[in-house]
Parts: C-alpha cells; sequence; structure tokens
C-alpha cells in the first residue's frame, strides 16, 4: 500500500468514524426517519453528480432489483436504526457496537452457506458479545431510560449491513459505483413515504441541517467513492482494515467534538470486540504487511 492509499484509508476510517458524531447532532433534532431521508437524498444527489462528470451510466431498469435489496438492508434500514439509537446512546458507543458487523456476517455466512463454524471463528464470536457485554455494562447510558432499545437497534442496523454485504457478493454484471448510486436512489424512494407519518423533535437549527448535509455528501456520497477507489487500488483485504479504525475515530471525534466521557469499558470493550473481529475475518497483520512489501493487495 503506498503513501496516497494509505492516505485515503485514513480519510475513510475518519469519515465514517465521523457520521455517528453528525448523526448524534442531527437525530435528536430531525428525528431516525428524516435525518435518513436527507441523508440518502444528499448522497444520491452527490453521486448523481459525480455519475454525470465520470459518465457513468445506472441502467435502473436493468438493475432495479439488486438497487433496491442494497438500498434497504445497506441504507435505509440501518441509516434508520442507528438515528434511532442516535437520540440515546453516544458516537463512541455507536461506532464501537457497529463494528460488530463482521460478527453478524460471519453467523449470516455460516447459516447461508450450511458450514460449521470454525474453532477461530466461535472464538471470535464469543469474544464479541463479551465485549459488547462490557461496552454496555459499564456506560451510564446502558440504564438510562430507552438504553436497551437503542442498543439493540444499533445491533440490527450492524447486523442488517451484514446482509447487504453477503447479497453484494451474489450481485454480478452490476458497477460497485452503480450499485452505490442506485442503491441511495432506491433508499430515497423507501424512505420518503415514512417521511410523511414522521415528525420531527423540534425546530432544525443550521447545525442539525449541516449534519445531516455532511452524512450525505461527505460519509455517504464522498465515502461511497473512497472505498470503492481503495478496493480498486490495493484490494478488498487491505481496506476491510478501515472495519479496524472507524471505532478508533469514532470514539476520537466524540470525545474531542462531544465532551464523551471514555471510560475503562469503552476501551476494554472496543479492544476486545477488534480482537474477536479479527478472529472471525481471519485477519492477519503479518500477513497482510507481506502483501503491501511485494506489491500484492
Amino acid at each position: 500500500m503506498d503513501a496516497a492509499s494509505f492516505a485515503r484509508l485514513i480519510a475513510l476510517s475518519a469519515i465514517w468514524g465521523g457520521s455517528y458524531l453528525f448523526m448524534r447532532i442531527a437525530a435528536p433534532v430531525l428525528g431516525a426517519v428524516v435525518l435518513t431521508a436527507l441523508r440518502v437524498f444528499f448522497a444520491a444527489l452527490f453521486l448523481l453528480i459525480v455519475g454525470m462528470v465520470l459518465r457513468k451510466r445506472l441502467e435502473a431498469h436493468k438493475h432495479w432489483k439488486p438497487f433496491l435489496i442494497l438500498g434497504l438492508f445497506n441504507s435505509a434500514l440501518p441509516f434508520v436504526l442507528l438515528g434511532f439509537a442516535a437520540k440515546t446512546l453516544s458516537a463512541s458507543v455507536l461506532s464501537i457496537l457497529n463494528a460488530t458487523a463482521p460478527l453478524w456476517g460471519a453467523i449470516i455466512g455460516a447459516v447461508w452457506m450450511r458450514q460449521i463454524p470454525s474453532l477461530r471463528t466461535v472464538c471470535g464470536l464469543l469474544l464479541g458479545v463479551a465485549g459488547v457485554g462490557v461496552l454496555v455494562g459499564g456506560d451510564r447510558l446502558s440504564v438510562q431510560p430507552g438504553a436497551l432499545e437503542a442498543i439493540a437497534a444499533a445491533l440490527l442496523a450492524a447486523f442488517s449491513y451484514s446482509i447487504a454485504t453477503h447479497y453484494a457478493k451474489t450481485v454480478k454484471g452490476v458497477e460497485p459505483f452503480a450499485n452505490a448510486h442506485g442503491s441511495m436512489w432506491a433508499a430515497t424512494i423507501l424512505v420518503a413515504p415514512a417521511t410523511v407519518f414522521s415528525s420531527m423533535n423540534a425546530s432544525p437549527g443550521p447545525g442539525a441541517l449541516a449534519a445531516a448535509l455532511t452524512l450525505g455528501i461527505v460519509c455517504s456520497g464522498f465515502g461511497y467513492l473512497l472505498f470503492f477507489r481503495l478496493v480498486k487500488d490495493v484490494g478488498a483485504t487491505s481496506t476491510l482494515t478501515v472495519t479496524f479504525l472507524i471505532p478508533v475515530f469514532g470514539v476520537l471525534w466524540g470525545t474531542l467534538f462531544l465532551a464523551e466521557a471514555v471510560r475503562w469499558n469503552t476501551i476494554a470493550g472496543a479492544a476486545i470486540i477488534i480482537v474477536g473481529t479479527g478472529l472471525v475475518t481471519n485477519f492477519n497483520p503479518r500477513a497482510l504487511m507481506r502483501r503491501r512489501a511485494t506489491g500484492n493487495s
């Protein structure tokens, strides 16, 4: 991995880690549904402009089914769930809980492929469960009203991301950029009707609206562009290291900008979850460094 790709990896981790900061700012004001509707709409518009500049055709008439499925499980549903959770949980806790996505992915993969998971995977899953227990068990937010529902929503969002990941592997003949662009328009269509039955919790100020705009354009739209560029340049294996870096930035931004307290359980829970994720995904730092040294991805 060259210096430019490494810089893109760090930038992507910082951007996606920052999404929880912006959700924490906007969700209590706009509500989960309205925030999600604005986020996916802004992202879709941004990707439309990029697609026009790059002259990339969407071909929605041919690929509407994967767009709809990915729009539901990779954007609409998890964004609403995380928006709901962000009204109660800190940005730090949200980012760490969402890092359990690979753990859910291992369970889904075992059921999908009807394969008995390896001992390494089972150990990773058990560590992930233990990490979640340490994280939420020692956090003051976990005893507040609605905290358990918020924690469940955040974990369900990670589960939804895992469904989307496994489904995306089965989609053939669709360019990654088209999947990102088309799924955002599909998510916009799916969420829009729900806004009729939703109301904002307060009159939105410039801060909440700016957070929603940033979530759409930077975290979703620009983040996708960085992600697919990394996959192209360094391969999927190296790009997946972003999973381990997002919670670091999620905690960092929450501490710096929202004055969130970092307690022992936050660090311990995050560390246990990351180790469990590494076991489940067969992450091998030494092998990754060897591939980088030889120029392979």
